[in-house]
């Protein structure tokens, strides 16, 4: 297999003009919107002698499994997933790569010093806005099937390259996964967050659940507007939120004790969190008045196997316990609020599909990847989660994302081409190659 993969390499190095320029070309057409990158994508997919479907669907409508999100979190408008299915000779392993056309809503462009839709490289950088989430992914699945048929090489077995929406809980894959997409394995397209580039593979990704808890008090007997000195005759929200406060302190300590993953003890010394990440109660501008109501915001990440029908269940268990033990809680229980969750998932790191990312990498990058463990919610979760496919992630260096807040988002030029040529390598190495007829 080396020296094919060396092949590989070096035809994507000799392309990677045409590599870039077409990335360019999503990030021009991303401008004109998600419909538009979806259409460039069909075009793309049927030069390349793909069968093309589009599978239209209401995320709203989208059967969740291990998984929640509040309606409000939710786009509930029609949305699209395309999939260009290259047939293989019916020899090898199937294999679905997957990445999202759909970005951040474009604002504060004002901010850029590049044009987001350009396409503009300065040094190594390739700026555009949507590039490192997700249109580099995009591009490079359609890529990489074509780097193949460059050299000659027809995949032995079937790959699927979807196109298929993720934010906002679009559930993209979600939807093409209970309507029939299945494979031997998964790799999801997605430039790495975490600023590593293709030193990493995503095969471990923790569960999250995002929750408030709405705690009441009752105001003092007066009618005076200054309420202080009545204090003791009402009850106070925030002195009762803190009762359920100290109990998910001490829920948190002790899932600190008891569960534990090797992969992350080994990177941050703990496998689980919970975080009390917000607190709301009274009215800043009339501090003598007496807090009615408190609301406490947190998330909690847990390792897989634990699952989050089983975290929440725990949350719910110390809450209702700690209310209990309280005269007023008990009479006025606590509200909880589930706003988003979902459960972990994982791959060994000798399984056959780490091994092909890793040797891929390497030949194509000089530097052999690490499993990172410290993705929470990653997307590889959903064909594991849901179907039992082994998925993996990995991307292109990457930075300044507009997801979280930066301004002129770019991918590493170089990167994206290694990025092309480690998906292709992974293919043949996956599927099996044979020369084309």
């Amino acid at each position: 297999m080396t020296p094919m993969i060396d092949r590989i390499r070096d035809e994507a190095q000799r392309r990677s003009s045409s590599i870039v320029s077409s990335l360019q070309e999503y990030i021009a057409t991303g401008g004109q919107g998600e419909d538009a990158v979806q259409n460039l994508f069909s075009r793309n997919a049927n030069a390349l002698g793909c069968a093309v479907a589009a599978h239209e669907y209401n995320p709203a409508d989208v059967k969740m499994i291990e998984e929640f999100a509040g309606e409000a979190a939710i786009d509930p408008q029609p949305r699209s997933s395309v999939v260009a299915h290259y047939k293989g000779n019916g020899s090898g392993r199937s294999l679905i790569l997957f990445a999202h056309p759909d970005g951040e809503p474009v604002a504060g462009i004002d901010r850029w010093k590049y044009d987001p839709f350009k396409g503009a490289i300065e040094g190594d950088r390739l700026y555009g806005w949507g590039v490192a989430d997700d249109l580099s992914g995009i591009a490079a699945g359609l890529q990489a099937l074509d780097l193949l048929l460059s050299l000659g090489l027809q995949p032995a077995g079937d790959v699927f390259i979807a196109s298929t929406p993720s934010k906002r809980h679009a559930r993209g894959v979600s939807h093409l996964l209970q309507n029939g997409l299945l494979a031997d394995a998964a790799v999801y397209l997605h430039p790495a967050e975490s600023g590593v580039g293709m030193k990493e593979i995503k095969a471990f990704t923790s569960g999250q659940v995002e929750f408030r808890i709405v705690v009441d008090g009752r105001q003092p007997p007066t009618t005076e507007p200054l309420q202080t000195a009545f204090a003791h005759l009402g009850i106070n929200a925030i002195d009762k939120a803190f009762i359920i406060w100290r109990a998910l302190t001490e829920l948190n300590a002790r899932r600190m004790q008891t569960v534990s993953h090797p992969r992350l003890e080994a990177q941050v010394n703990r496998s689980t969190n919970l975080m009390m990440s917000s607190i709301s109660a009274g009215d800043p501008k009339r501090l003598s008045r007496l807090a009615q109501q408190c609301t406490l915001g947190a998330a909690l990440a847990f390792p897989p196997p634990e699952t989050l029908s089983q975290v929440c269940l725990a949350i719910e268990q110390t809450v209702a316990d700690a209310a209990n033990a309280d005269e007023w809680l008990r009479a006025n229980p606590p509200k909880i609020i589930w706003d988003s969750g979902v459960t972990g998932a994982e791959v060994d790191a000798d399984h056959p599909l780490v091994a092909a990312a890793r040797s891929s990498v390497l030949a194509v990058s000089g530097q052999e990847p690490w499993i990172n463990p410290m993705h929470t919610g990653s997307d590889i979760r959903n064909p594991i989660v849901q179907k039992g496919v082994p998925t993996i992630g990995l991307g292109p260096l990457c930075g300044d994302l507009s997801q979280n807040g930066g301004t002129d988002e770019w991918v590493s030029a170089d990167d994206h081409v290694r990025f092309v040529a480690a998906t292709a390598a992974i293919i043949a190495q996956w599927c099996g190659c044979s020369p084309s007829s």
